[in-house]
C-alpha cells in the first residue's frame, strides 16, 4: 500500500519483521526526539512534516491492529500507548485541554466519541493493571545507558499513572455515560486516516459521517465497557461492599452480552477465564448481603441447573421465558447444543429434555418470525401423544391471547395449521385441532377445511410404504417462505428469476425494502440517488439489485452474467427513464471494454470498430443531467491509448471535450507526444505541454490548515488543486495503460522530473529522456518525494506488463542503486543484460550496458566487498579503469571467490599486475591473450570471457 499523506511506499509497515506493534514504538520514538538549537539547548520535538508523518504512520499501524487494547497493552509501554492515544484524540478533533466528562458523547461524530471511549477505557485498565503485583526481572550486567533509560521510563510511567488516578473518577463517569449511548460507533481505519490527510474537497465529509471507519456494534461496546468498569469497581471495593455489588452487576452483564453475541462478535475480546474468576470472587464477597444474588438472572439459574443436572427446572425456565423473551436466541441454541452433546455421550434420559428445550426454542422462533430450526423437524420425525401434549402446552404458555397482537396470533395459528398438515396420524391431528388454543386462533371455516383435507387424504395413506416425512415435505409458514426467497434472491444471478422472486416477495409483504437485505449489494452514489427516487417499490428493488449484481459480476470478471443482468436492467429502465437508460448504456460500454481487454485483447486482437466508435461517442456525449462515473472516462481514454488511436486523440477529439475532461486532455498530450517521438527536437511542443501538466500535478501548495483549537493540522503540504487532477488519480490512470510506447513516454517524463532536482547525485537513465525540458522555474514547488515514489510505482507496474523490457529493468536497477540497495541493483542490471543477449550468449548492446551502467555495477560490487568482480568489470569500460582495478586487486578482505574469477580477466596490463602481486604465472600464460595475436582473436577471447563472467554473476545474483 502507499500512504497518501507522505507519498512514500508503506508496504513494509505491516510486514512480519519487525512486528507491527514494534513499528508504533519506532515511529513515535522518532517523532518525539527532542531537537537541539544553535545554542546547544534541548528543545521539544519540532512540529514539522516528518514528525507528523511518523505519528500518522503509528496511528495507521494501530488501525491495522483494529485498536485492540489487549494487543497494544501487551507490547507497548504506558508512555508510548499514552502518546499514541493522545495522537488519536488529536486527529479525532477532541479539543486539547477539554475534560472528557464535560463532553456529550451522543452529540459527537462516531469516530470522535470512540476515540474518547478508547482513551478512558485504557486509563482505567492501566490503573487496574498497575495494582497487580509484578514479578521483578533479574537484572543483567549493569549498563549505565540502559539503566538511565529504564529509570526515565519508570519515572515517566509513574507520572502518567499519577495523572490517570487523579482523573479516574472522570474516566468512570465517561464510561458510565457511554453505556447509555446504545448506538454503534466507528473507529478510525487506515482509509479514514488517509482521508484526513487529503484535500478537504476530496473527503466530502466522509470522516465526519456515521459510516466512516470500522464499525463497533453497541453490544460489543457495552460488553467491553462493562468488563472494564467491573474491574475498576472490583479494585476499588476492597473496603466497600456496595462497590463490589456494582462490580458484580457489571461482570454479570458482561457474561450476558458474551452469551448473547456469541461467535458473531468480531471486535470484543474478553478473557473469559479472568471474567469467571471475577464473577466467582464477587459471588463470595457479596454472598453475606444476598445469598440468592447469583440466582437473580435467568442466565445464572440456567447455569446452576446445567451444573447440578436439574433439567426439569431448566425446562421450566425456558417455558417462562417464552413469554418474557429475555433470553437471546444464540444463548438458547448454545444450551441446546450442550444438551445434545451430553445426550450423544450416552445419557439417554436427556433425549426427552432435548426435545422439550428444542420445542421451547421453536415456538419462540415462530413468535419472533424466524425460520424453524431443522433440529426440531428431526426430533419430530416420530411424533407421539406425549410430544404433542408438551408442544401444545408450550404454545399455550407462550402467548397471552388477551394482549397478543393479530400478527402474533396469525403466526401461532399458521404454525399449528402446518403442524397438522405434516402429521399422518389423524388421532394426533385431532389432539391439536380440538385443543382450546387451536379453536381460539383458527376460524371455524379454516378448521373445517383443514379437517376435511386430512380426512380425504387418510384412505390413500399407506403407513407401511410411505417414507417418513422429511423436513422438506413440511409446508413452511409465510415467514419461512420470505427467508427462503430472500436467500435465493441473494444467490441468484438470473435476471428473470430475480424478477420472479421479487414479485413473490412483494406479494407477501409490502413493508420491506428488499434492495437492503444484502450489504454486499453496492451501487455508486451517483446512481443510487436516481434509482432510490423510483416511486414504485418493486421497480426500484429490481433496478437496484440488477445493477448491483451486474457491477459485482463485472468486478469478479464474470462478464457473461454481468451482460445478462445489465441487458435486463436496460430493457426495464428504457420504459420509464431516459436518464437511467443512458446510465445502463454507459455501464454496458465499460463492460464491453473489460470483456475485450480480458479476452481477445490479451492476444493482441484489435477491438471491433463499433466498440471504438461507442468509446468515442461516450467521450463526446453531451446529454444533460446524466450521472457519470469517473472510471468510465478513464477506461475509455486508456482504451484509445492502448489501441493506438493516437490520430483520433490528437486531431479529431472535440476541443470542448479536451477543455472539460482532464483524462481526455492527458490522453491527447500523451498521444501527440508519442507521435512526435521520431521527429526533430524542435517539433516537440506537445512534449513541453505534457511536461508542464505533469509538473503542475506534482506541485504542492504551502497552505497551512488550522483547527478550531488553533493547532496546525497533521498535514501542511497537500496535493495541489491547481493541476488538472490529483497525483493519485494520475497514477491510477497510468496503471490502466498497457501500450509500451505510452508507458515508456510517461515513465521517462517522471524519470526526467526526478533527475531535475539539483541535489540528486544518482540520476536514473531512461529512453527518450532528452525530449523533456532540463529545468523547472519554481523548483521548490515540486514535491520530489512524491515524484520518487511515483517513479518506483510506475516502473514496478511497467514490469508487470513486460518483465523483459531491458530499459525498464535498467530504471529499476538505477532506483535500487540510488537507494543503496546494491545487491538488488546488480540483480536488475544483470537481468537487463541477460534479456537482450540470450542470457549473455550474444553481445549486450552498448546502449544497454553504457559506461554509466558498468560504473554503477562496479560500485555495487565494491560496496559488497566483491573486489575481484570489480577488477573484471573495469575491463568492460570503453577505457579500462586501471586505477580502480589495481586498487581492488590489492584488497585483502574480498567476499567473492577470487581464484575462480581470475580466468575471466583478459586485459594484459591487469594480468601482468595480477602476476606481479600474486605470482600467478598461469594467468598470463594463456595463448589467446598474447598481444601479438590478431585483433579478431583478442576480441573473441575477451567476448568469451565476458560471457562466462556475466553468466557466473547472473547465477550469483538471480
Amino acid at each position: 500500500m502507499s500512504c497518501s499523506t507522505c507519498n512514500r511506499s508503506c508496504v513494509t509497515v505491516f510486514s512480519a519483521d519487525p512486528p507491527p506493534v514494534q513499528l508504533i514504538v519506532q515511529f513515535l520514538e522518532q517523532a518525539s526526539k527532542p531537537s537541539v538549537n544553535e545554542q546547544n539547548q534541548v528543545q521539544p520535538p519540532p512540529d514539522n512534516k516528518r514528525n507528523r508523518i511518523l505519528k500518522l504512520l503509528a496511528l495507521k499501524v494501530a488501525a491495522h491492529l483494529k485498536w485492540d487494547l489487549d494487543v497494544l497493552e501487551k507490547s507497548l509501554s504506558v508512555p508510548v500507548l499514552n502518546m499514541l492515544l493522545n495522537e488519536l484524540l488529536c486527529i479525532s478533533k477532541v479539543p486539547p485541554g477539554t475534560k472528557h466528562v464535560d463532553v456529550d458523547l451522543s452529540s459527537l461524530p462516531p469516530t470522535t466519541a470512540m476515540a474518547i471511549l478508547l482513551y478512558n477505557r485504557w486509563a482505567i485498565r492501566t490503573i487496574v493493571q498497575s495494582s497487580f503485583p509484578v514479578k521483578q526481572v533479574k537484572p543483567g550486567p549493569p549498563q549505565l545507558n540502559v539503566m538511565n533509560q529504564m529509570q526515565q521510563e519508570k519515572e515517566l510511567t509513574e507520572n502518567i499513572l499519577k495523572v490517570l488516578k487523579e482523573q479516574a473518577a472522570d474516566s468512570i463517569l465517561v464510561l458510565e455515560g457511554a453505556l447509555k449511548l446504545n448506538k454503534d460507533l466507528y473507529v478510525h481505519t487506515i482509509r479514514t486516516l488517509d482521508l484526513l490527510a487529503m484535500e478537504p474537497g476530496m473527503v466530502n465529509g466522509e470522516t465526519e459521517s456515521s459510516t466512516a471507519g470500522l464499525k463497533i456494534s453497541a453490544e460489543e461496546i457495552e460488553c467491553q465497557v462493562c468488563y472494564d468498569l467491573g474491574a475498576i469497581y472490583f479494585q476499588q471495593g476492597s473496603t466497600n461492599a456496595a462497590v463490589h455489588e456494582n462490580a458484580k452487576e457489571k461482570f454479570f452483564r458482561t457474561k450476558e452480552l458474551i452469551a448473547k453475541t456469541g461467535s458473531s462478535s468480531l471486535h470484543c475480546t474478553i478473557d473469559e477465564e479472568r471474567l469467571a474468576g471475577y464473577c466467582q470472587a464477587c459471588g463470595v464477597l457479596t454472598s453475606s448481603s444476598d445469598d440468592s444474588s447469583q440466582q437473580a438472572t435467568p442466565y445464572s439459574q440456567i447455569h446452576s441447573c446445567m451444573k447440578s443436572g436439574n433439567y426439569q427446572d431448566l425446562v421450566k425456565i425456558f417455558l417462562e421465558d417464552n413469554l418474557a423473551l429475555s433470553l437471546p436466541v444464540q444463548f438458547r441454541q448454545s444450551v441446546l447444543r450442550e444438551l445434545f452433546q451430553k445426550a450423544q455421550q450416552g445419557n439417554d434420559a436427556l433425549d426427552e429434555i432435548c426435545f422439550k428445550v428444542c420445542a421451547c426454542n421453536t415456538v419462540c422462533d415462530v413468535m419472533q418470525g424466524r425460520t424453524i430450526d431443522i433440529q426440531f423437524c428431526q426430533l419430530f420425525l416420530k411424533p407421539s401423544k406425549e410430544k404433542i401434549d408438551f408442544l401444545l402446552e408450550v404454545c399455550s404458555r407462550s402467548i397471552n391471547l388477551e394482549s397478543a397482537s393479530e400478527s402474533l396470533k396469525r403466526k401461532m395459528a399458521a404454525f399449528l395449521k402446518n403442524l397438522c398438515l405434516g402429521l399422518e396420524d389423524l388421532q394426533l391431528v385431532f389432539m391439536i385441532s380440538s385443543h382450546e388454543l387451536f379453536i381460539k386462533l383458527l376460524k371455524d371455516d379454516e378448521r373445517k377445511l383443514l379437517i376435511d383435507q386430512m380426512r380425504k387424504r387418510s384412505p390413500r395413506i399407506n403407513l407401511c410404504t410411505k417414507p417418513v416425512t422429511s423436513f422438506y415435505d413440511i409446508p413452511a409458514s409465510a415467514s419461512v417462505n420470505i427467508g427462503q426467497l430472500e436467500h435465493q434472491l441473494i444467490l441468484s444471478v438470473d435476471p428473470w428469476r430475480i424478477r420472479q422472486i421479487l414479485i413473490e416477495l412483494h406479494g407477501m409483504t409490502s413493508e420491506r425494502q428488499f434492495w437492503t437485505i444484502s450489504n454486499k449489494w453496492e451501487v455508486p452514489n451517483v446512481y443510487g440517488n436516481v434509482i432510490l427516487g423510483i416511486k414504485d417499490n418493486l421497480t426500484r428493488d429490481l433496478v437496484y439489485i440488477l445493477m448491483a449484481k451486474g457491477l459485482h459480476c463485472s468486478a469478479i470478471k464474470d462478464f457473461v452474467h454481468a451482460k445478462q443482468l445489465f441487458a435486463a436492467c436496460l430493457e426495464l429502465v428504457t420504459e420509464f427513464s431516459p436518464k437511467l437508460r443512458q446510465v445502463m448504456l454507459n455501464e454496458m460500454l465499460l463492460l464491453d471494454i473489460y470483456t475485450h481487454e480480458a479476452g481477445a485483447g490479451v492476444s493482441g486482437e484489435r477491438p471491433p470498430s463499433d466498440l471504438i466508435s461507442r468509446v468515442r461517442g461516450y467521450l463526446e456525449m453531451r446529454v444533460p443531467d446524466i450521472p457519470l462515473r469517473q472510471v468510465i472516462a478513464e477506461e475509455c481514454v486508456a482504451f484509445l491509448l492502448n489501441w493506438r488511436e493516437n490520430e483520433y486523440l490528437t486531431m479529431q477529439v472535440p476541443l470542448p471535450l479536451v477543455q472539460t475532461n482532464p483524462y481526455v486532455k492527458l490522453g491527447q498530450l500523451l498521444a501527440a507526444t508519442c507521435k512526435e517521438l521520431p521527429g526533430p527536437k524542435e517539433s516537440r511542443r506537445t512534449a513541453k505541454d505534457l511536461w508542464e501538466v505533469v509538473v503542475q500535478i506534482c506541485s504542492v501548495s504551502n497552505q497551512h490548515k488550522r483547527g478550531n483549537d488553533g493547532r496546525v493540522s497533521l498535514i501542511k503540504h497537500r496535493e495541489s488543486t491547481l493541476g488538472i487532477m490529483y497525483r493519485s488519480e494520475l497514477l491510477s490512470f497510468i496503471k490502466k495503460l498497457r501500450e509500451p510506447l505510452v508507458l515508456t513516454t510517461i515513465l521517462s517524463l517522471f524519470v526526467k522530473l526526478h533527475n531535475v532536482r539539483e541535489d540528486i547525485v544518482n540520476d536514473i537513465a531512461a529512453e527518450h529522456i532528452s525530449i523533456w525540458p532540463s529545468s523547472i522555474p519554481n523548483l521548490q514547488s515540486v514535491d520530489f518525494e512524491a515524484v520518487a515514489v511515483t517513479v518506483k510505482e510506475l516502473v514496478s507496474y511497467a514490469l508487470t506488463i513486460n518483465s523483459n523490457n531491458h530499459f525498464w529493468l535498467i530504471i529499476q536497477a538505477d532506483i535500487y542503486f540510488a537507494t543503496n540497495q546494491y545487491s538488488a541493483a546488480l540483480h536488475y542490471y544483470l537481468q537487463a543484460g541477460a534479456v537482450c543477449s540470450d542470457f549473455f550468449n550474444k553481445m549486450v548492446p552498448p546502449d544497454v550496458y553504457t559506461d554509466q551502467v558498468i560504473k554503477r555495477m562496479i560500485k555495487c560490487c565494491s560496496l559488497l566487498n566483491c573486489h575481484t568482480q570489480v577488477a573484471i568489470l573495469c575491463q568492460f569500460l570503453r577505457e579500462v579503469d586501471y586505477k580502480t582495478a589495481f586498487k581492488a586487486l590489492q584488497e585483502q578482505n574480498s567476499h567473492d571467490a577470487m581464484d575462480s574469477y581470475y580466468d575471466y580477466i583478459w586485459d594484459v596490463t591487469i594480468l601482468e599486475y595480477l602476476t606481479c602481486i600474486l605470482s600467478l604465472i598461469k594467468a598470463i600464460g594463456q595463448t589467446e591473450l598474447n598481444a601479438s595475436n590478431p585483433e579478431e582473436v583478442l576480441q573473441l577471447a575477451a567476448q568469451r570471457r565476458k560471457k562466462k563472467f556475466l553468466q557466473a554473476m547472473a547465477k550469483l545474483y538471480f
